[in-house]
């Protein structure tokens, strides 16, 4: 009797952490099948042997012929509007996006018999001032975007609890690599650092540039998540995964001027309100997963811009629907005006 190959569902497959999950979801021999609405994502992203369905993880409808047509055997769920600092400003559309739709896969998990739902938490669920940040603290987010990330967690051991769904949580960290959206203007520092230096301009820090981050390579983050299916030790295990090493934002902006082979200097902004200092704890994963190596900052980098440059800069986007703008950055206030008077130009053309 041949045996039936597993089908995975890879949302936000289209993006950058989750192209790669789905390049190694199908090396482990799963069909996969990709559902990105391509709001943060491109579709050069999703790997060939993928199927890709242009979709929302909110249209109930388009889940549920999903599930029934191709009878998921496991979901990883990676779609996320993963921006911290911008979530304050943009409180329903993270609920919306990073909460409410999380809990529309859960449920059609449920209802399919899912057997297990893989789900990319978040290292902001700890807050503040847990360094290192280990799995047996007590979650303690600050802004909204952590505040969704844990929700969605505990909704998951609720619906283990009632209902047996079985789940494997990861919380990533300052994930780079190939393939990040390097025009993203309020996410993902590397890539904002890379895109400015592409475009002949100064690099823009908030503060003294002295916050820490561990950040983290691609390969050490998307294999783990991937192959966690085939390890029953992981069912019901939350897993912080990533590079253990902290650089300032300082270093970084340094080791990428290395790396382009160029430097346009740095803008300081006023510091804006987030953890100042952030990395994690991997004992448990390293153990787990056999992890004895990370790669190195330099080499990312490195490996990082060779691919933007290949892909060229990109055109920065802009997030125009912020629903408060009392107390935003400054830049990122001055990006919304410039925003809504290109909107303004446009509408009075068409008229």
């Amino acid at each position: 009797m041949v045996k039936k190959r597993p089908t995975s569902l890879v949302t936000g497959g289209a993006g950058f952490i989750g192209s790669h999950v789905t390049d190694h979801v199908l090396a482990l021999g799963h069909r996969v099948v990709v559902l990105d609405d391509l709001s943060g994502g491109f579709e050069r992203n999703v790997p060939k042997d993928a199927t890709f369905i242009k979709g929302s993880i909110n249209d109930i409808t388009l889940l549920e012929e999903l599930f029934e047509e191709y009878e998921f055997d496991y979901v990883y769920h990676l779609a996320a509007y993963a921006a911290e600092g911008l979530s304050y400003f943009i409180r329903n559309f993270n609920y919306m996006n990073n909460l409410v739709g999380s809990v529309n896969l859960i449920n059609q998990a449920v209802k399919n018999d899912v057997k297990r739902f893989v789900f990319t938490s978040s290292i902001a669920v700890y807050g503040s001032g847990q360094t290192p940040m280990v799995e047996t603290l007590v979650p303690a987010p600050e802004d909204p975007y952590g505040i969704s990330k844990f929700a969605v967690e505990m909704d998951l051991k609720s619906a283990h609890k009632v209902f047996g769904l079985e789940y494997t949580i990861f919380r990533p960290h300052n994930v780079y690599g190939p393939r990040q959206h390097h025009g993203d203007t309020y996410r993902n520092v590397l890539g904002i650092f890379v895109n400015k230096t592409m475009n002949k301009e100064p690099v823009t820090v908030f503060g003294d540039g002295m916050q820490t981050r561990a950040f983290s390579d691609i390969d050490d983050v998307a294999p783990h998540i991937a192959r966690c299916v085939e390890m029953p030790k992981t069912v019901n295990e939350i897993y912080n995964i990533g590079a253990d090493k902290p650089y300032t934002v300082i270093e970084l902006a340094e080791t990428i001027a290395d790396a382009m082979g160029e430097s346009y200097g740095i803008i300081h902004y006023p510091a804006r309100k987030e953890v100042v200092h952030a990395y994690s704890d991997h004992t448990k994963a390293n153990k787990t997963f056999g992890i004895k190596k990370t790669v190195s900052l330099k080499d990312g980098v490195e490996k990082m811009v060779t691919w933007s440059k290949e892909i060229g800069p990109l055109e920065p986007t802009r997030y125009d629907a912020v629903e408060i703008e009392r107390n935003m950055p400054p830049s990122w206030k001055q990006l919304l005006d410039e925003s809504k008077r290109q909107n303004s130009k446009k509408a009075k053309k068409k008229k």
